[in-house]
């Protein structure tokens, strides 16, 4: 009997210590949600550049860093092309005195990495960054903390020696000798440039399912939640029309197109595209080349030619304005920041390129290892301000039910921008002098605000005349 008890109080102890390691439902890790629209009303898009984001230059030196971009409002990654990159061909310099690698001396051929966008095989990711295992733990940590992932797809062309070169060379853009040539501009009839690449043709139906079946590995095998879709625009729109479906019934997934067209928005096909013209139209007025005519013009415009569920992604640097086109404070100046604040409350979703948190100021190697600076600062404090606001005010929504925007009346249309933005009984309001040049205006405004940016309580009246410094802006919310 004895004996009984004893056994009877072991079992009730191991059973204890087993409950006691579990952890409770509270505790355990809850699969991030599917993807849905709402996502994009509030989200910040945070692009990735794996190679240049550390001095490793590795998944898992970003990887450890995703919990704090929450602090920044980030909802979605974009990661830059993983896929192991094409030796031949490899590229050195761009431009049009582009190099190759096997170009440069012996000794120093090592150092040129490649294109990212030159990809070797759609399905093995490049060695130079880590290996699949270290990409799951980057999709499994951004999910464990509420953040999609997308990965930026390449469907226009291949590095030269992807293994379709020689299985598949129907697959490719050929000339009239037969030759297998890189992409040509549709505008002008000539070479991009793009000469370490190999132009696919869509003409041919063995290529459109190859395409759509590594997509879909992706999203079967490493649950990833969307693209980021290259030269978008110069993949036919029938392939896209067929491919985007058979993509989403695997999944609920995001698709940016690299692109302006609004036909690639239509019907459910990509949820959102590039915001090109407000980015030329921000730098011009900036570099003192246009005012703020042109960005009303520009509003209208966007209006007029896209639907109200269109999204457009705003962004004041990408990794090839960065690389190709300067920095930041290079293309802006003084108005890098009103610009930059600009882009989280117009409509649509703000984009955070790697190293802008940071302060970024020197245009990133393309085809070579660089780094970004790591010290946070004022950027990193006025993007998570200015993110916080994004992910927190209706008065903000910028996805497929958008906030309204409404143009504020000032005495000077010329070089004062005014709006507000509503939603939901919210009010956000946007005002900014874009000139270099202190001036006193009167804005057409009334209400009880708060001067989110400092805090400073303000009781506006339609006479209310602001002395606004060169390039000074306000954001202010309604106070409730």
């Amino acid at each position: 009997m004895v004996k009984k008890i004893i056994i009877a109080l072991v079992a009730m102890l191991v059973i204890g210590c087993k409950n006691e390691n579990k952890p409770s439902a509270t505790e355990m890790p809850k699969e991030i949600a599917k993807f849905s629209p709402e996502v994009e009303e509030s989200s910040v898009i945070y692009e990735v550049n794996i190679r240049q984001y550390s001095p490793e230059g590795t998944f898992n030196a970003f990887t450890k860093d995703i919990p704090q971009l929450k602090e920044l409002g980030v909802k979605i990654i974009w990661v830059m092309p993983i896929f192991s990159i094409s030796q031949t061909k490899r590229k050195a310099t761009g431009g049009d005195e582009s190099k190759f690698a096997s170009e440069m001396p012996k000794g120093e051929q090592h150092k040129y990495l490649g294109s990212y966008y030159a990809v070797s095989d759609f399905k093995k990711v490049n060695p130079e960054f880590g290996t699949i295992e270290d990409f799951r733990n980057l999709v499994k940590t951004a999910h464990d903390n509420g953040i999609y992932v997308i990965l930026d797809w390449v469907p226009n062309h291949t590095g030269w020696d992807h293994v379709w070169i020689k299985e598949h060379p129907e697959y490719y853009t050929k000339n009239a000798k037969g030759e297998i040539i890189d992409p040509i501009n549709p505008e002008t009839g000539k070479s991009w440039g793009w000469s370490d690449v190999a132009d696919l043709n869509y003409d041919n139906q063995g290529l459109r399912e190859a395409m759509t079946a590594d997509m879909l590995h992706w999203i079967k095998n490493e649950n990833i939640d969307g693209f980021r879709c290259d030269v978008a625009s110069n993949v036919p729109l029938d392939f896209w029309q067929k491919a985007i479906p058979q993509l989403r019934k695997e999944k609920n997934i995001f698709m940016l197109a690299e692109a302006w067209e609004p036909e690639l928005l239509k019907g459910g096909l990509f949820d959102m595209a590039y915001g090109w013209e407000a980015h030329h139209t921000m730098n011009r007025i900036a570099q003192g080349k246009n005012s703020v005519k042109e960005w009303d013009a520009y509003i209208q415009k966007v209006n007029k030619d896209y639907e109200a569920n269109d999204i457009l992604m705003n962004f004041v640097d990408n990794h090839d304005e960065n690389s190709w086109n300067g920095t930041i404070k290079g293309r802006l100046g003084k108005g890098e920041e009103a610009m930059t604040a600009l882009s989280y409350v117009m409509p649509g979703m703000p984009l955070i390129y790697s190293g802008n948190e940071y302060g970024l100021n020197h245009s990133l190697k393309f085809f070579e290892k660089d780094s970004i600076p790591k010290t946070k600062g004022k950027d990193w404090e006025l993007r998570a301000k200015l993110g916080k606001l994004k992910t927190e005010n209706t008065a903000l929504n910028g996805g497929k039910n958008k906030a309204k925007y409404t143009r504020i009346k000032t005495d000077d249309d010329t070089n004062i921008l005014a709006f507000t933005r509503e939603n939901e009984g919210k009010k956000v309001v946007y005002i900014a002098n874009f000139s270099n040049n202190p001036i006193k205006t009167k804005v057409e405004i009334k209400g009880e605000f708060t001067n989110y940016m400092t805090g400073e309580k303000m009781k506006l009246n339609e006479k209310q005349i602001f002395s606004m410094e060169p390039w000074q802006y306000y954001i202010l919310t309604e106070k409730n």
